[in-house]
């Protein structure tokens, strides 16, 4: 009787372990697909914030670019005219908002207006990632990485002409997600990107 005893300890001791082991298997899989998800999906915003820019379109009636520390806007070419894109966190979603093409001088201001006063629930404004704890622009220019809200992107006026928007020649976003602000063991991500060449402002 007391061999069958110890057998059977013996037998739950290892059942015990060998949960452990299955249990501990299964979380760290779950853990590593919702990273990849995690990852794939900030790889996807990314690429769609590359995109904005890369079709960035100067223009002499609206900055092609500006960010106020909220909302980073953006004037890019679209098929026909011309699209305001307002890229803004509210508290920890990251939205991104479209406005219609504009094909007039007209349609194009009202489009900067409105990219002025989003509430979250416009027509066109989708949140693109959840979790973001804070985020930060930075504009390269004069060889060098400067807060994308001094104003080293105003080119004063002269006897010549009036004050013009000198546009930077790359961006720097600096987005810090949700966990680590709360201390849970987040991360930073960081995108540099080179912006093209520009036309003359039209």
């Amino acid at each position: 009787l007391v061999e069958v005893l110890v057998a059977l300890a013996l037998m739950a001791l290892l059942a015990t372990m060998s949960w452990r082991g299955v249990s501990s298997m299964a979380e760290a899989k779950q853990s590593a697909d919702a990273r990849v998800n995690e990852t794939l999906r900030m790889g996807t915003v990314l690429a769609q914030w590359e995109q904005d820019l890369q079709q960035l379109h100067p223009t002499q009636l609206v900055p092609a670019l500006a960010f106020d520390g909220k909302t980073l806007r953006v004037v890019r070419r679209q098929s026909g005219g011309l699209q305001v894109v307002a890229w803004a966190l509210q508290e920890t979603r990251w939205m991104r908002w479209a406005s219609p093409v504009a094909t007039s001088a007209q349609g194009l201001q009202d489009a900067w207006l409105a990219s002025q006063q989003l509430l979250g629930n416009e027509p066109g404004q989708l949140t693109v990632y959840e979790g973001l704890g804070g985020w930060q622009v930075y504009f390269y220019r004069n060889n060098a990485w400067t807060n994308a809200q001094s104003s080293g992107d105003v080119n004063p006026g002269t006897a010549r002409g009036p004050a013009s928007f000198v546009l930077p020649t790359g961006v720097r976003l600096v987005l810090t997600l949700q966990q680590q602000v709360e201390g849970q063991g987040g991360s930073t991500v960081t995108r540099d990107l080179v912006l093209p060449p520009q036309p003359v402002p039209s």
